[in-house]
């Protein structure tokens, strides 16, 4: 069954792996992605079974590879530059991840390959877009997340932010948002006929993804400036994490008050009801009624085990979630049903595990069909299909542009 995105081709020119991410998501759903490699990245001349089988498990463990091709290009030399522009004409997008003006200077910038192929989707993800005054700004997901407001929401008041993993700005931001602008701007070109630039930057994106959170809502209402204290701080017994007997952590997650009446009917705590959700705890502390409720509560999960505190609490129509560590959640039955881990036999590597689709499609689902290629795996393939003959391309390779 044809993908979503069957026939439609996508160029990676990306160092980063947030822009990786992006166009995998766009190869799972049936996407033609070839990726601009390197030369000397994990690269084999003789082909897969000449890999050392580390070298080979290291390149096919890198899930966001999966299901695209590979050309080398040294686009610092002008025959690689040309290649690029070759391959961007058959193209219908373009994902580049650096900062702005790289692509000007190796030529291969929205406005000239546009005027070569108007119906281009060009996407550009950066840390500040490609205007402003920090436009030039060397960052990491950890100075978005700051500068968009985000890191001063977290940790405790007074003390430094917990610093989360890099999933915000990086993938939440740039990578998810790379998707739906791509998808956009296919979906335009559908009426138009006419490519655009999509220019998605992590710090946009960051706060656009605080904005929609509840406690920003009274900000925007009211000017009342959002702390990281209020209902998903961790402050209120309905909306907090708990040890248990074994040592483990269990989390609640009641915002609704009915749900929290539910959770204090299951533990015979009726008298706790009174510490439900009220509508100044968006952005108020939690005060000396929740961290009450809290110390009741903290004794009553220490007296069951994480799991018999799940089952009996699912039972009971609770928000609850274990607290898993990396094993135990590709051991869960529900990751395990919805295809969240999945294992295949690669020829040289062996059992390579990695993350299922996440978008479950009901007519034309997402399929993981190729492992990620080894550096210029497609080299010859791609550049045959550009017209290149076998003593232009063997030219190619000992000048070092391939």
């Amino acid at each position: 069954m044809a993908g979503p995105l069957e026939g439609i081709r996508v160029i990676e020119v990306n160092r980063v792996v947030p822009g990786t991410y992006c166009t995998m998501m766009l190869a799972d759903m049936g996407a033609d992605v070839i990726r601009v490699d390197m030369p000397g990245d994990h690269q084999s001349e003789d082909g897969l079974g000449s890999m050392d089988p580390k070298v080979a498990r290291t390149v096919a463990s890198h899930f966001v590879d999966r299901n695209k091709k590979s050309v080398t290009l040294n686009l610092k030399e002008v025959g690689a530059q040309e290649a690029l522009k070759r391959l961007s004409d058959t193209a219908d997008v373009l994902v580049e991840g650096f900062r702005p003006g790289v692509m000007e200077r190796l030529g291969a910038d929205y406005d000239t390959l546009s005027r070569r192929n108007p119906k281009l989707v060009y996407c550009s993800l950066s840390g500040f877009g490609q205007d402003g005054p920090y436009r030039d700004f060397p960052a990491h997901d950890i100075n978005y997340i700051s500068l968009a407001g985000i890191l001063g929401l977290l940790g405790k008041k007074g003390e430094a932010p917990t610093i989360p993993l890099n999933i915000i700005g990086d993938y939440a931001g740039a990578t998810m948002h790379g998707v739906v602008g791509v998808l956009l701007a296919l979906l335009s070109r559908e009426r138009s006929g006419e490519g655009q630039h999509v220019d998605v930057s992590y710090l946009d994106s960051s706060i656009a993804l605080l904005s929609a959170a509840p406690n920003m809502w009274d900000y925007f209402e009211n000017d009342h400036l959002a702390s990281g204290d209020g209902m998903f701080s961790g402050d209120y017994a309905y909306y907090t994490s708990y040890q248990t007997k074994d040592k483990k952590w269990l989390s609640i997650g009641c915002t609704e008050p009915w749900l929290w009446h539910n959770f204090c009917d299951a533990v015979g705590r009726s008298d706790l009801k009174s510490a439900a959700f009220k509508r100044n705890h968006f952005h108020d502390p939690g005060g000396a009624v929740q961290s009450a409720a809290r110390e009741e509560v903290a004794k009553i999960m220490i007296t069951k085990t994480r799991d018999e505190w799940f089952e009996l609490l699912t039972k009971a129509d609770v928000c609850v979630g274990k607290i898993n560590d990396v094993d135990e959640v590709f051991r869960d039955p529900q990751v395990v049903h919805r295809e969240m881990i999945l294992e295949t036999e690669h020829p040289v590597a062996g059992t390579i595990r990695q993350p299922g689709i996440p978008i479950k499609l009901s007519k034309t689902p997402g399929v993981v069909h190729a492992f990620p290629p080894y550096a210029g795996e497609h080299t010859e393939e791609i550049l045959t299909s550009l017209g290149y003959g076998r003593d232009e391309i063997k030219n190619l390779r000992k000048e070092g542009i391939v």
